[in-house]
């Protein structure tokens, strides 16, 4: 058994510990509700303009745009990963990543990637994918200028025919023990249910289909990976709430065990001393 000062200087580490666990899950908890809330506000943007390249993809345009068009054969695939830039949030990169083995399986063609977050740039890099570009450093309240640069490579990389195909990857905000891991296509577009169905018509663009169309489609691509990383954030702040408040308590379980132990090894050097007393006071008579 340990000695008693030792247990006590275990005591005091882990007490020390606790109390920085404790207040990493306050922070966590103030910044979840700021997350949440631009989560909710996006939403309702995100949706409608969801609505709005549906009923494009519905209609029969004067220009095929190319995020319209599908490719024949498609022989690289770029995958946007969303991650967090730091750890301590309990399995939501790992859940974002077994995800993402799982699909690079089933991806037949190259894969490279792109992401947003260092986690998932580091994941990349050590599976063996080829990692085009990336953003770190993301902010609790990300703008669409901190993640532009990879939705504009993405989107480069389409047009130019490097990618045939591009998907995304992210963690959705179900609530706050629930966060989803997702995986959808950027580009092309995906074709919504029955879309071609119903005869010929299109809508009257002005001033013409290639520049409104060039326009509203690259900002759905843009408001699909800015909504993503909302809720990766939203995620990453719930994540980490829940993970600290359990190491917390964790924390707390220790002590009490340690202290028992404590107690015991103290009560133990105690009988030990008053045995010596008395046996060198029956020694003396």
């Amino acid at each position: 058994m340990a000695s008693a000062k030792e247990i006590r200087g275990q005591i005091k580490a882990i007490q020390n510990t606790a109390k920085i666990t404790k207040a990493m899950e306050l922070v966590a908890a103030s910044k979840m509700k700021r997350a949440q809330d631009n989560v909710l506000a996006a939403r309702a943007y995100s949706e409608g303009i969801h609505k709005v390249i549906a009923n494009l993809m519905k209609a029969h345009p004067e220009f095929q745009h190319p995020f319209l068009v599908e490719r024949e054969e498609v022989k690289r695939v770029g995958l946007l990963i969303i991650s967090t830039d730091k750890g301590l949030c309990g399995g939501l990169n790992a859940n974002a990543f077994r995800m993402t083995l799982g699909k690079k399986k089933e991806i037949k063609a190259e894969l490279e990637a792109l992401s947003i977050g260092r986690r998932g740039a580091m994941f990349m890099q050590r599976i063996g994918v080829h990692l085009a570009g990336s953003s770190e450093n993301i902010p609790d309240s990300p703008d669409l200028t901190d993640v532009l640069g990879v939705v504009e490579l993405a989107m480069k990389h389409y047009l130019e025919g490097h990618y045939d195909e591009v998907y995304l990857i992210y963690s959705e905000f179900v609530n706050t023990m629930t966060q989803t891991p997702t995986y959808t296509r950027l580009l092309p577009c995906p074709v919504p249910e029955g879309a071609k169905e119903g005869g010929y018509w299109d809508y009257i663009y002005e001033p013409g289909a290639k520049d409104v169309l060039e326009g509203v489609l690259r900002r759905y691509v843009e408001s699909l990976v800015y909504h993503g990383v909302l809720e990766n954030k939203a995620c990453e702040q719930s994540a980490r709430m829940v993970a600290m408040k359990s190491a917390t308590d964790n924390a707390k379980d220790i002590v009490k065990e340690l202290s028992i132990t404590y107690n015991k090894a103290r009560q133990a050097a105690i009988t030990q001393e008053l045995a010596e007393i008395c046996a060198g006071a029956a020694a003396a008579q």
